[in-house]
């Protein structure tokens, strides 16, 4: 297998590369996936990793060979070895961007040097590890031929044996300063007697068991003074074919970093970052796997999968995250979810999408076993507060909205509906929502409906009723537990009361106040 690259397998690759997304898809916001790339990305800036987050692959095959590479990185092993790789490649870019700085030619022909050596070792060092390792995946096994191939070729065996040579000429170069009050010459090293032993000699017999170390310790610097740069300059005078010879290694090697290496350093960062984040989920217990995805079977289903964005959240308040399950079988293809307010339905459905977004860029998801739906488009459809700017009302809004979303929708799509119309009467919103439910069923596709309209839940074969469920002893406090079960709207109805204190017990408080 040729490698192109560690995110997708076929020469496709190149336009992905050229043509990175920048912007993140309409969803994300609604789904809250802004805030989980953001997570993820947080600690990995100068990668630039957002734009893959925002590139779904709508590719089985694609989507298989990521999860096969992050699968891989079960191995301990590997991942120590990828990071030790992605540590020198970072210094090396230190030194570059250190050289790119500095004045003196000779202090930033040192720099150039020093990051060329870097590059070598981080090269030779991952050619070594990855031949101890068992790898599986297509990707890493097409990666270490492509490496190995890389080590032995010309040009990296040239720069490795130049770069050796370079640094042992340099480090050969022995010479005397001869400092004379404000003065300093220059000269080669003559054979003088080198006294520093003759002088720890002398001193010896003062020394009187373990004494206060008073040596100075110069601090290590990167920069450099105009005395240390004409020093050098000297050293060039007496030294000149050795510094011909850097010369010379700097132009000729000034476009050493071979690019598909280059671009593998920063891919693999897209799997470690996902990975490092899900151990924070991990570590309290909370699962994740492979969802086996389909292009014809929307038979979908997930057991313990949970909101990312809101399970983080909560892990760092210390509290607790409520999983749930879902499937659809059969001729079923739209969740109609109902219940109490702030009783978990948004999450729910916010869960759904971003099963499914998470799933499609090749990334495990949370659960213990999924099968998700390879989707050709994913819409949303969130309230949104008002905009005087355009002058529609709410109820005009919503219509455009989902109209815009019915056209451009295929039997692929997956939309996902939190409260629409809710800004109209009860009897307009259910004629309104059985026409779109109806045209919905037509198109055949994946759809979660968040509703206050119960009337929805039994519509048709295609639906299927799932109610956020309260604790049964009392009723005000909600369990976020999402149960696949025929709505009966007594929670619901309550909650309402609730909302407009038009309980038992609030009607009492009121009339006494």
């Amino acid at each position: 297998m040729t490698f192109h690259s560690i995110l997708f397998a076929r020469a496709e690759a190149e336009d992905s590369i050229k043509n990175e997304t920048l912007e993140a898809p309409a969803v994300f916001v609604d789904l809250n996936l802004d805030q989980i790339i953001d997570a993820i990305t947080a600690n990995k800036e100068e990668y630039d990793l957002k734009p893959f987050f925002y590139t779904p692959l709508n590719d089985i095959d694609l989507i298989k060979y990521r999860q096969e590479i992050m699968q891989e990185f079960g191995n301990e092993t590997l991942l120590e070895n990828i990071n030790s790789f992605a540590q020198k490649m970072r210094i090396m870019r230190r030194y570059l961007t250190l050289a790119d700085t500095l004045s003196y030619k000779y202090h930033k022909e040192g720099w150039f040097l020093e990051a060329m050596e870097i590059y070598c070792d981080a090269i030779n060092d991952l050619v070594h590890d990855l031949f101890h390792i068992d790898l599986k995946s297509r990707g890493f096994l097409a990666f270490r031929a492509y490496l190995a191939d890389y080590a032995d070729s010309d040009r990296f065996t040239s720069l490795l044996a130049e770069t050796k040579k370079l640094r042992a000429d340099l480090s050969d170069i022995k010479y005397c300063l001869l400092i004379n009050g404000n003065r300093i010459k220059v000269r080669k090293y003559a054979a003088e007697i080198d006294y520093s032993a003759d002088v720890e000699k002398t001193f010896a017999k003062f020394k009187q068991g373990a004494v206060k170390d008073y040596r100075v310790k110069f601090p290590t610097r990167s920069g450099m003074n105009h005395v240390e740069a004409r020093v050098l300059d000297l050293l060039a005078d007496l030294y000149p074919d050795i510094f011909l010879d850097l010369d010379n290694y700097c132009a000729k090697n000034s476009n050493y970093l071979d690019d598909t290496i280059a671009v593998f350093d920063r891919e693999i960062q897209f799997y470690i970052a996902y990975l490092e984040y899900l151990a924070k989920f991990e570590q309290v217990g909370l699962t994740f796997c492979y969802p086996r995805i389909s292009n014809k079977s929307k038979e979908v289903y997930n057991y313990t999968g949970f909101d990312l964005a809101l399970a983080d959240k909560l892990i760092t308040e210390d509290s607790s995250v409520v999983c749930n399950d879902f499937f659809l079988k059969g001729k079923e293809r739209i969740f109609v979810v109902s219940g109490p307010n702030q009783g978990g339905k948004t999450t729910f459905a916010r869960t759904f999408g971003q099963l499914h977004y998470l799933a499609g860029i090749g990334c495990p998801v949370p659960g213990r076993k999924a099968q998700l739906f390879l989707y050709d488009k994913l819409f949303t459809h969130f309230e949104k507060e008002e905009n005087i700017k355009d002058l529609r009302g709410k109820l005009a809004d919503d219509l455009l909205r989902i109209y815009d979303i019915l056209n451009e929708a295929t039997s692929d799509s997956i939309i996902i509906m939190n409260e629409i119309f809710t800004s109209t009467t009860l009897k307009d919103a259910v004629f309104l929502s059985k026409k779109v439910m109806e045209d919905i069923i037509q198109l055949d596709l994946l759809c979660v409906w968040v509703t206050f309209i119960d009337e929805l839940t039994p519509f048709s074969e295609k639906t299927a009723s799932m109610v956020s469920t309260v604790v049964p002893e009392n009723p005000a406090l909600r369990t976020y537990k999402i149960l696949r079960r025929p709505a009966d709207g007594l929670a619901y109805a309550l909650s309402i009361a609730e909302q407009h204190r038009l309980t038992y017990d609030l009607l009492k408080e009121r009339i006494k106040s």
